[in-house]
Parts: structure tokens; C-alpha cells; sequence
């Protein structure tokens, strides 16, 4: 297809024809209720003048008789741009007046007729006029006209207005529709080759922005933020593949590895049971780490936003640290709960539970490290604008600042956590549910341990918002 082609197959050009339509044909509209309006101006001049004429003419008839009437209308044919007379007599004989000849009839009735006549001093020129025969007594017929050439120059004035005005919109209209179409066009090209790279495999492109903050920009900031979050999906579902082919490949091989020494050394039923434990064991390990891969998808597709509902955080609080409790006691840990009255929040209840439940797991895991009994746990709810802090607190060896950010990816285990068990999947649940809810995960010190923040908005997310990467 041809760039000319191309231009005029576009709907910004097929739009700019529709408009250039419709305000040619306001604008016909337009004029031809002008050209109406001043037709009928100058026929009521006309009909006015004539009448008052012949309303003075009557007036002198009846003063001095025929005689001077026919004076006055010799005396006014003599001037210069004067009306049309004639006056005749009953028998039909011209007694005065500077008409030559009229159309056959006209003469004869009375009233306001629109007809061409010839001037005594314009012969074989016929002309139009509008005239006015009365009936004088005695049988004498007066006519009083005006030549419409005055009416024809306003139609012609008019016309050639029109003419030049229809050129100048044509021209306008197609030039501006050129303009906007070539622009709409290079807008829609850049998208269209941006569009084409991300369908060739990099979805690093973005649509350009030029800052006019029209609705191109609006429209190309949107899909930007839609290919980031795409290209995050992309990334995290590489990394996801990555991980479980490496993560989740040891487990696998020690499942076989104990199905294969089963087979080849157990000599007891004892044995057998023994290995059929430890591979129950493994395969739950297993559908715990798939599960949570299951509920961090789920929680970054944002598709969990369907289920939030009104909830009391600080009971959610209470409620995990009852259950981790008995755990905690095992390991000489003493949980304490600092959550003050009802704190209501909407939010998915499932999600935030199993996320505050992995926190306090990691926390109960990890404050063992130090080997002291008795260093407490500390779960707290609290306020904080139109916020929610939901925080974990421990003793334990804490996360270096450096590595804060990359503890929360999935599958990562830092240097001081792999002597324990465990899939590094508990505080990217953590961090997507927060995402998730419009909200964030926060690592700080705890002089000395950790404390993790989910910082959660009370309303919930903003409706059509994706939980950001």
C-alpha cells in the first residue's frame, strides 16, 4: 500500500472528512439562510417604497385630478435610479411614464406581479421588476415598480461568497486533514513498530511518550505500565522455571535415591516402612513448596482481590500466634502479642494468614540461632494513618541490609539460614501478598533480630490497580 494510500485509509482522515461534511453543510446552511434573509429584506424595501409611492401618487390624483398626476409622474421617470411608472388611461393609452413595453397581461390585473419590462430609454433590453397595478377612478390604471437588479447583486454577492467560501473550507478541511492524519498516523506507526518488536521477543520495548499529555501519551503510558508488568511476569515466571528446575531438582533425586536404596538394601518390613516415611516426608515438603508457589501466582496475578472482605487484623495476629504457640514453647520462645482493641482492614483472609503465619514461622526458626532460651517474639498490629502495620519481630541473627531486597525472591536462601529446613518461598509470599493487597514489605533491624512490616492499606487495593513488581 502506498503512503498516500495508507493516509487516506485511516479513520483520523476519514473522521476529518465526516467533519469537513458536516461544517460544509452548516456552512451551506449558513449562507443560504443569509442569502434568504437579504432577498427578502430588499423585497420588502421594495414592496414598502412602492406602496408609499403609490399611496403619494392616489393622494395626488385626488388633489388635481389626472392632469397632475401625470406631471408628477413625467417629472419623477426624469430622475436619475427612479422607479418604474406608467400611468394609461381606460382605454388602455399611455398618458405618462418610463416603461416601454411589459409582458402580455400584466397590465391587465390589479396587484403585485413579478415580470420584465423595457425602459423608454433602454430599448430591447428586457429586465425583471417587481410592479404594482392600481385602479384609479375614472378607469385610469397607475403602475409603480422597482427593478430587481439591486436583488440580483445581493444573490450574486452572495453566490460568490458562497463559492469562494466552499473553495477556502475544501481547501482548509483537506489541509488540516492532512496534518492531524500525518500526525495521528506517526503516533500510530511508532506503536504499531514498538508493538512488533515486543511480538519479536523483547519485551523490553516501550511506546514512545512525548510529554503533550494528549490521549496518545495517556493511551501509550497505560500499555507501558501493562509491558513492565508483563515483562515482570515474563522474568519471574523465567525465574520461577529456573528455580524449580534447580531447587526442586535435590529433592527429587533424594526421593529416588531412598526409593532405590529401599529396594536394593532393606531386608525388613521395618526398613521399608522406614523408607516409605522418609519419602512422605520428602513429598510433603514437596506439595508444601508447590503450594506456595501456587499461592504466590496467585497473589501476583491479582486475581485473589475477588475474595478480600472485611477483617479484624489484631484477631488475625491473635489467632496465628495461638497457633505457632505450642511450636514456640518446643524451642524455650515466648510469643507475645501487641495488638490493642479491634483494627478492622479489608483484605483476603486466607493470604494474609498463611503470609503473617510464614513470618512467625521464619521468626520462630530462625531464633534459635543464638542458642538463648526465652528471647521473645513479638507480633504487633497497629495504626498507622490509613494503614495497617502488621509487624514480626525477633532475636535472631537478622538479614544484612545488602541482602534485604534479594531475601525476598523466591527459591533464596542467605548463607546463616541454610542449616535450616525450609524452600526460601516464605517471605516472597509475604512480599507478594502485600504487593497484592496495595501495600509492601518492609526488613528492618530489631537491635538485634529482624523485623518484618507488612504495611497494608485499610481500604484495600485501588480498584483496577495490579500489585506492582
Amino acid at each position: 500500500m502506498t503512503a498516500l494510500g495508507k493516509l487516506f485509509r485511516t479513520t483520523a482522515f476519514k473522521l476529518s472528512l465526516i467533519y469537513l461534511s458536516v461544517f460544509s453543510i452548516f456552512a451551506a446552511f449558513l449562507l443560504g439562510y443569509f442569502a434568504w434573509n437579504a432577498q427578502r429584506l430588499v423585497t420588502t424595501q421594495i414592496t414598502e417604497t412602492v406602496d408609499a409611492e403609490i399611496a403619494g401618487l392616489a393622494e395626488q390624483y385626488r388633489q388635481g385630478g389626472i392632469r397632475r398626476l401625470v406631471a408628477v409622474v413625467e417629472s419623477r421617470s426624469l430622475q436619475p435610479g427612479s422607479s418604474l411608472y406608467l400611468v394609461t388611461s381606460f382605454s388602455g393609452e399611455a398618458l405618462a411614464g418610463n416603461i416601454a413595453g411589459l409582458a402580455p397581461g400584466v397590465f391587465d390585473r390589479s396587484g403585485w406581479t413579478e415580470t420584465v419590462y423595457r425602459r423608454l430609454d433602454e430599448e430591447g433590453t428586457e429586465r425583471p421588476a417587481m410592479i404594482r397595478v392600481s385602479q384609479l377612478p375614472g378607469g385610469f390604471r397607475l403602475l409603480v415598480g422597482r427593478d430587481l437588479e439591486e436583488r440580483r447583486r445581493v444573490r450574486e454577492i452572495v453566490a460568490q461568497a458562497a463559492r469562494w467560501s466552499a473553495a477556502f473550507v475544501v481547501i482548509l478541511g483537506l489541509a488540516g486533514g492532512f496534518f492531524v492524519t500525518r500526525r495521528v498516523l506517526k503516533r500510530v506507526d511508532a506503536i504499531t513498530d514498538t508493538s512488533r518488536t515486543i511480538m519479536a521477543g523483547n519485551l523490553s520495548g516501550r511506546l514512545p511518550v512525548f510529554g503533550s499529555n494528549d490521549e496518545f501519551d495517556r493511551l501509550a503510558t497505560n500499555l507501558n505500565a501493562m509491558l513492565e508488568r508483563i515483562e515482570a511476569l515474563m522474568r519471574g515466571l523465567k525465574e520461577v522455571s529456573d528455580n524449580i528446575a534447580h531447587d526442586l531438582k535435590t529433592p527429587l533425586t533424594r526421593l529416588r535415591n531412598r526409593a532405590e536404596a529401599a529396594l536394593r538394601s532393606a531386608k525388613s518390613e521395618d526398613d521399608y516402612r522406614a523408607a516409605l516415611e522418609a519419602t512422605i516426608e520428602e513429598s510433603d515438603g514437596l506439595i508444601r513448596t508447590f503450594n506456595a508457589l501456587l499461592m504466590i501466582a496467585r497473589a501476583e496475578s491479582g486475581q485473589a482481590r475477588d475474595n478480600m472482605i472485611e477483617l479484624d487484623a489484631a484477631e488475625l495476629a491473635r489467632s496465628v500466634a495461638e497457633l505457632y504457640e505450642p511450636l514456640a514453647e518446643e524451642k524455650g520462645l515466648f510469643i507475645k502479642v501487641d495488638a490493642s482493641g479491634p483494627l478492622p482492614m479489608k483484605g483476603n483472609r486466607e493470604l494474609l494468614s498463611q503470609a503473617f503465619a510464614n513470618l512467625v514461622d521464619n521468626a520462630i526458626k530462625y531464633s534459635n540461632a543464638h542458642g538463648a532460651g526465652g528471647d521473645d517474639l513479638v507480633l504487633s498490629v497497629r495504626p498507622a494513618g490509613e494503614r495497617v502495620l502488621l509487624a514480626v519481630a525477633d532475636r535472631g541473627p537478622g538479614i544484612p541490609a545488602a541482602d534485604r531486597a534479594r531475601a525476598v525472591e523466591r527459591f533464596v536462601r542467605l548463607e546463616q539460614s541454610r542449616s535450616q529446613p525450609g524452600s526460601g518461598l516464605g517471605l516472597s509470599l509475604a512480599s507478594a501478598v502485600a504487593r497484592l493487597h496495595g501495600g509492601e514489605l518492609i526488613l528492618d533491624d530489631n537491635h538485634p533480630g529482624l523485623r518484618v512490616t507488612m504495611a497494608l492499606p485499610r481500604q484495600g487495593p485501588q480498584a483496577g490497580a495490579l500489585p506492582p513488581r
